[in-house]
C-alpha cells in the first residue's frame, strides 16, 4: 500500500477529484480526514470509505474561513495524533465570472476567497502539523489555466489558479530543508457534478470539449491517481511543479479533427 500508516487531509472530499481521492488514498492505506462545506456530503464520503474496510472520518468546513482551516487540521491531529498528507482540493467555479470587464466585484472576492485564500489558509495550519510529523506532501489543486489562457473567459478564476500555482512554488521552497514538499496538481476540464451542472448547454460544453486532444474530459479518479502519485513516497523528490494532467491541452495548438 503506497500510502499505509499515512494521515491525509483532503478538502472537498464530499464529490469529484476530492471523492475520487479520499477513497483512492483510503484504499492505499491512509486514515483520511474527508472535508467538505457540507457535513452530509462529507459523512457520506467517509461512510464509504469505512464500509469498504478503510479509516476515514468526516469533518464541515468553510476553507476559506480561518477557523475553519485550523479547526479541520486540529481535528486531524486529534483523531488520528499526526499529519502527512494534505491536499487543498476544494474550490469553486462560478457561471457568472466571465470577463475582466463584466465579471463583479463580489464574483471576483467569492472566487478568490475560496480557491486561492482557502489553500492558503490550508497551507498555514497544515504546515506546521506537517513539521511535528517529521514532514510530508503538500498538494494544492490549481488548473491548467495557470499556464495558459483559458478558451472561455472566467478571470476570477484563472487568476486564482494562477495565485495557487505561484504560492505553492514558494512553500516548496521554503519548507523543502524541513522535509516537506509541495506541489500544484493543475487538471484538464473533469466530468464532475460541478461542470456537468455549468456545461449543461451543448453548445458551450462543446465550445471547451473542441480543445481537448483526447476528445473528452478527464475522469476524477485520473486525477485521483495523480494526487496519489504527489502523496506518495514515489515522487520523494518531485517539489515545486506544475504536474498538468490535461489530455495534451497546453501542448496542442491546433486539437485534431
Amino acid at each position: 500500500m503506497r500510502l499505509k500508516d499515512k494521515v491525509a487531509l483532503i478538502t472537498g472530499g464530499g464529490s469529484g477529484i476530492g471523492k475520487a481521492s479520499c477513497l483512492l488514498f483510503a484504499k492505499e492505506g491512509a486514515k483520511v480526514v474527508v472535508v467538505d462545506l457540507k457535513q452530509e456530503s462529507a459523512e457520506a464520503t467517509a461512510d464509504e470509505i469505512r464500509n469498504a474496510g478503510g479509516d476515514a472520518r468526516a469533518f464541515a468546513a468553510d476553507v476559506s474561513k480561518a477557523k475553519d482551516a485550523e479547526g479541520m487540521v486540529r481535528f486531524a491531529e486529534e483523531q488520528y495524533g499526526a499529519l502527512h498528507v494534505a491536499f487543498n482540493n476544494a474550490g469553486v467555479f462560478h457561471p457568472d465570472d466571465e470577463s475582466v470587464t463584466t465579471t463583479s466585484e463580489e464574483i471576483w472576492d467569492m472566487v478568490i476567497d475560496v480557491n486561492l485564500k482557502g489553500v492558503f489558509f490550508g497551507c498555514k495550519y497544515q504546515i506546521p502539523a506537517l513539521l511535528r510529523a517529521g514532514g510530508g506532501s503538500i498538494i494544492n489543486t490549481a488548473s491548467f489555466v495557470a499556464v495558459m489562457g483559458a478558451a472561455v473567459p472566467q478571470i476570477a478564476y484563472t487568476a486564482s489558479k494562477g495565485g495557487v500555482l505561484a504560492m505553492t512554488r514558494e512553500i516548496a521552497v521554503e519548507f523543502a530543508r524541513q522535509n516537506i514538499r509541495a506541489n500544484s496538481l493543475c487538471p484538464g476540464p473533469v466530468e464532475t457534478p460541478l461542470l456537468a451542472e455549468l456545461l449543461a448547454d451543448p453548445a458551450r460544453r462543446q465550445r471547451r470539449l473542441v480543445h481537448i486532444p483526447p476528445g473528452r474530459f478527464a475522469r476524477a479518479e485520473e486525477m485521483a491517481n495523480a494526487a496519489l502519485f504527489l502523496a506518495s513516497d514515489e515522487s520523494s523528490f518531485v517539489n515545486g511543479t506544475s504536474f498538468l494532467v490535461d489530455g495534451g491541452i497546453t501542448a496542442a495548438y491546433i486539437t485534431p479533427e
